[in-house]
């Protein structure tokens, strides 16, 4: 959809004052309004029509700033707004006023501010398009589990039955030695044994 460009609405009154009440004064004031200082402030119509320039312009922009917004055509039609109002400006008289020049001005800042936001979108939608298409990043790997410790080899039977454990050789040993053995007497053999009753002397006469 094709916007319609808003500086039109000021520069087309200020246009049908112009051409078709050329006895409205611009200058004269519409009404006076008195501030807390007590000061008069007069307000004519001229400067309600740049007040609403200004107001339509800030209503362009924040539609230009929009995603989406201001096509080609719109851009163009500003263009054509902006040109008409210089032309009538530079060429007629009636035209060659302070307030017209300054609808003037805001019509091309209307234009300049449209084609900057526009090529603003343009240089930040491929960035946009890249994030979109870049892959999220994988997640780190996880550390393999440690492998469980293999169980030692079970010992066979055979093997326990035949060869004592050494806890029970140990206690062998020791029972051996912490039992003293009694000594046997020696007997010794008759001719060895000496002759308890000595032989006697011969009586002396």
């Amino acid at each position: 959809m094709v916007g319609f460009p808003l500086l039109l609405i000021p520069l087309a009154v200020y246009n049908i004052i112009v051409f078709l009440m050329p006895g409205v004064s611009l200058t004269d004031p519409l009404l006076t309004v008195t501030l807390m200082s007590q000061a008069e402030w007069p307000i004519t119509l001229s400067d309600v029509l740049l007040a609403l320039g200004i107001l339509l312009l800030l209503l362009e922009v924040i539609k230009g700033a929009r995603p989406g917004a201001k096509f080609l055509m719109d851009h163009l039609l500003s263009l054509i707004v902006f040109g008409a109002a210089a032309a009538e400006f530079i060429l007629w008289p009636k035209f060659g006023t302070s307030t017209f020049g300054l609808l003037t001005l805001l019509a091309l800042v209307d234009f300049i501010s449209g084609i900057a936001l526009r090529t603003r979108r343009a240089a930040v939608a491929p960035a946009r398009r890249a994030q979109q298409v870049e892959p999220e990043p994988a997640p780190p790997p996880q550390p393999a589990p440690a492998p469980a410790p293999a169980p030692p080899p079970a010992a066979s039977t055979t093997s326990a039955s035949t060869v004592p454990p050494a806890a029970s050789v140990a206690e062998s040993v020791l029972q051996d030695h912490s039992k003293p053995t009694q000594a046997q007497p020696t007997v010794a053999s008759p001719d060895l044994q000496p002759d308890r009753n000595p032989p006697t002397e011969p009586e002396q006469r």
